[in-house]
């Protein structure tokens, strides 16, 4: 799905704030990009509400808490890693743990190739569970949806 393409778009463009937090410029990517998907999905208010908050946390996890190290190995993981297999690293920089499990890669309708995985980002001691589903984008890059 389009999930690698906005997760992608969430950790680049959250990098590139100055005068608002990475969280919070995620959080903002996110939701919006998270609001369109949930509307194209469900074509309903429902849909887009569901979206924009889903794309809302994935956003602020990734943009507060992932830097690129972190954004390297998840899509490594998206990339190589066989379905259902953990695969877990620590940043040495910011000493964050992450556990990501990836689900087999499956086609859409419009040929675009996508996967889904759940993450666990250990943050101050903390675990933090989210899934998200990245897909394909035309220049084969993972790009996360949500």
């Amino acid at each position: 799905m389009a999930a690698a393409a906005i997760m992608f778009m969430q950790l680049t463009t959250a990098g590139c704030a100055t005068t608002t937090s990475k969280g919070t410029s995620g959080a903002a990517i996110g939701a919006a990009t998270g609001a369109i998907a949930g509307q194209a999905i469900g074509h309903d208010t429902k849909g887009t509400l569901i979206g924009a908050a889903v794309g809302g946390l994935l956003g602020y996890i990734v943009g507060n808490e992932m830097d690129k190290y972190d954004q390297a190995q998840l899509n490594q993981v998206y990339e190589s890693s066989p379905s259902h297999q953990r695969t877990q690293w620590v940043n040495p920089d910011t000493n964050r743990s992450y556990t990501v499990t990836p689900q087999p890669a499956y086609t859409q309708s419009s040929g675009q190739v996508c996967r889904e995985a759940e993450i666990i980002a250990n943050v101050d001691g903390r675990p933090e569970k989210v899934k998200s589903t990245a897909c394909r984008d035309n220049d084969g890059r993972w790009v996360i949806q949500r």
